[in-house]
């Protein structure tokens, strides 16, 4: 059922997006250096003091940092994708939780060959800063992932659709590996087999989609897509997806709008569909580059 779902939203997906592409003007291409990086730090704070209705005091933060690395020439261009995120939040008298946590950086090379479609090579990681922790165990919380705990790598070739830069998906073969550094994490993560003997990297082959989708509606209003996805050759039934959507709205120089959600799915992790999303106000900073250059 959710890889018929995702199918269905995909097809929806590029339709849609082919149809916004081909109505615009191809660009005259330029060359050279294009690079960007932006920051965003978001707080939200409650407090109550003798308050009748009732209510508990809580606060939240989350920083997010994403940098873009672009380097083109007439017959290559070489991608670079960083992107980091941490957060905390703290209701009552609880102990404060993570509302963020990620580290990812994604780098491609593309061989231009002047087809609409080039083949390209690309590889990426995927980890976390600080532990995680499961709240609802009793009597105490248990301790389930940290930094390298697991780690998710990626290497995959094959070709690239890229008509504008706002807007680029491809198709591949591919290679991903989840690698835990402690035994302790490995029954969750990366121990599928019934040997006696943890295993602490999980490989696998298969095929990889990643596109990428931006569009700028008013001069302060941009909304940005990623959607990934991976199937094993072995488990063509089974796919993993990763969908992230943002939106933000300028209000200020250095105050802005974003909603963020985050579409999770991984058979081997959950058999449910993982969801987040984060609504707030938000100061951000350009610390190089122009904002334009993430749309």
């Amino acid at each position: 059922m959710i890889s018929k779902m995702v199918s269905g939203w995909i097809c929806l997906l590029m339709l849609v997006l082919n149809f916004a592409i081909f109505a615009q003007d191809e660009e005259k291409p330029v060359y050279g250096w294009k690079n960007a990086a932006i920051g965003n730090l978001s707080f939200t704070q409650t407090s109550f003091d003798n308050w009748q209705q009732g209510g508990e005091n809580s606060w939240s933060w989350v920083f997010n940092f994403n940098a873009r690395f672009l380097y083109s020439q007439p017959k290559f261009d070489w991608r670079t994708i960083n992107k980091l995120e941490y957060g905390k939040t703290k209701s009552g008298d609880d102990e404060s939780k993570k509302a963020g946590d990620e580290i990812f950086l994604e780098t491609s090379l593309i061989y231009k060959q002047g087809w609409k479609v080039n083949p390209y090579v690309a590889a990426s990681g995927r980890t976390q800063f600080a532990k995680g922790y499961d709240f609802s165990t009793e009597p105490e919380k248990t301790l389930i992932s940290q930094f390298m705990n697991p780690g998710y790598f990626m290497e995959s070739v094959g070709l690239e659709y890229h008509k504008e830069e706002r807007f680029r998906t491809r198709l591949g073969v591919a290679l991903k590996q989840t690698v835990v550094t402690e035994e302790k994490f490995a029954p969750k993560y990366t121990d599928k087999s019934d040997s006696e003997k943890l295993e602490k990297v999980r490989a696998e082959n298969g095929l990889e989609s990643v596109s990428y989708f931006s569009q700028q509606f008013t001069e302060a209003t941009v909304y940005a897509t990623s959607l990934e996805l991976f199937t094993n050759l072995k488990r063509f039934d089974e796919i993993d997806v990763r969908w992230d959507h943002l939106l933000t709205t300028e209000i200020t120089k250095y105050f802005a709008f974003a909603f963020t959600f985050q579409l999770f799915y991984d058979k081997d992790l959950s058999p449910k569909r993982q969801l987040k999303n984060v609504l707030g106000i938000a100061i951000t900073y350009t610390f190089f580059g122009k904002k334009e250059d993430f749309e």
